[in-house]
């Protein structure tokens, strides 16, 4: 009766029916498999070492003073850097050589927002799966609940005919990080379907087991809301229950810091990550990659998406939050260069024109990720690049006391200017 009522409530509006490299050396490999690979771990731990990496070595020589400073103490400050460079043969990619400083998978970082963008993947992934007649990205998504502490979407007031989508949470997410977009993907896929495809697809230690900016229990964690799709004219195309996911993640006791905050009093103990989201950089790094250049990875072990799907993601993992319609955003809270940490910081800076950045970004407990692919408009070629800082030297959660002005924003924009330079210099760099 409810979504009856929705529907035509709905009707009455016009408008629903009709919207929506471096361095060349010792230490380069290209790697077509996925990132949990023996060959994989075995080039980590063999070309890794912090003071002989040429990453180090041509970071140390052409970056400024504060990155000098931070990559000689990278442990103190949890700094983790992959940088590929993409050589073409003729209009393709063939060669990706893989540069890693002071990477180490068992090293924890809390992955913020970076989780999202395996989910919008997987939201593509999963209507490909399903391949239901008629229902496809912009089919209306209603999210109902069968829980207290879960909650309902009927509409959603940023998109031009009210209702919500796939399509539309996928762009909030790429668009500025939005949490509520990612939740709503994450109560429809669910624990089970999200990490059971990750690791079948390579990706082992990735783990997706919470929603995001809720203070929701482990428990209440493993339940997905109710939901339904509709077509334009209030078809029912398909109805999933809600679900209590199954799945165990690896247990790991994962305790940082020397306190944190709860209810305004400091707590002085480590503060536990053990059950919350994994991603670690090499995999986060890797997805990248497959939506970027998905022929350089074995079919076996790629995303199940098709050209439109992959169109569709680098469109929205590159445009500017002014380039965007619907939703729309306030460019004195939102600007252009508001989720490009590396190459632009936090800086409000008018973006280059001569570059384009392909990325996902995450900040939270004092940590700074940004996964990117960044190409020269005028050639076309590309480099990608993943980074991490944690910036919390007072060792404090949730006190919003954190390095990320003085340290965290500096250092991924000079990272990203630096090898950016280097990745389009007309010479190698040894």
């Amino acid at each position: 009766m409810r979504i009856l009522l929705y529907f035509e409530f709905l009707m009455k509006r016009q408008s629903f029916f009709f919207l929506i490299l471096i361095l060349c050396g010792l230490d380069r490999v290209a790697l077509a498999q996925a990132p949990d690979s023996d060959l994989s771990r075995s080039f980590i731990k063999n070309k890794n070492k912090e003071h002989n990496s040429l990453l180090y070595k041509y970071l140390y020589k052409n970056g400024d003073s504060l990155t000098r400073q931070l990559l000689n103490d990278p442990d103190r400050w949890g700094i983790q850097i992959v940088y590929t460079r993409v050589k073409k043969t003729g209009n393709r990619a063939r060669d990706f050589q893989d540069h890693y400083f002071n990477v180490d998978k068992s090293r924890y970082f809390y992955p913020a927002s970076t989780v999202k963008f395996p989910i919008a993947i997987l939201a593509l992934q999963r209507l490909r799966e399903l391949a239901i007649p008629g229902l496809d990205r912009n089919s209306t998504f209603i999210t109902e609940k069968d829980r207290d502490r879960q909650t309902e979407v009927f509409n959603d007031p940023t998109t031009p005919d009210g209702r919500p989508t796939i399509a539309h949470y996928i762009k909030k997410i790429l668009l500025v990080s939005d949490n509520d977009a990612y939740n709503r993907l994450y109560e429809w896929l669910g624990q089970d379907y999200i990490n059971a495809s990750l690791h079948r697809l390579g990706y082992g230690d990735v783990e997706i087991v919470h929603r995001l900016s809720l203070p929701l229990s482990v428990e209440e964690n493993r339940y997905t809301n109710p939901v339904l799709f509709f077509d334009t004219v209030g078809n029912l195309l398909h109805r999933q229950d809600g679900q209590l996911a199954l799945h165990e993640a690896r247990p790991m006791t994962i305790k940082m810091g020397k306190g944190y905050i709860s209810r305004g009093k400091v707590v002085e103990e480590p503060f536990d990550f053990s059950n919350k989201n994994r991603l670690p950089l090499p995999a986060l790094h890797h997805m990248i990659r497959q939506v970027m250049f998905p022929s350089s990875v074995p079919a076996s072990r790629r995303f199940l998406l098709t050209q439109e799907d992959l169109d569709f993601l680098r469109d929205y993992m590159s445009r500017l939050p002014s380039q965007s319609r619907y939703p729309s955003y306030d460019s004195t809270t939102i600007w252009d260069n508001y989720v490009k940490f590396l190459y632009y910081g936090s800086s409000q800076q008018k973006p280059d024109d001569s570059i384009r950045i392909y990325n996902k970004v995450g900040n939270a407990y004092g940590f700074l990720i940004d996964a990117a692919c960044i190409e020269e408009r005028r050639s076309g070629k590309k480099f990608m690049l993943s980074a991490v800082i944690y910036c919390n030297s007072d060792g404090i959660f949730n006190d919003d006391i954190y390095d990320y002005d003085r340290i965290g924003f500096p250092f991924l924009q000079n990272l990203g200017q630096t090898l950016y330079r280097a990745s389009f210099a007309e010479r190698s760099f040894q």
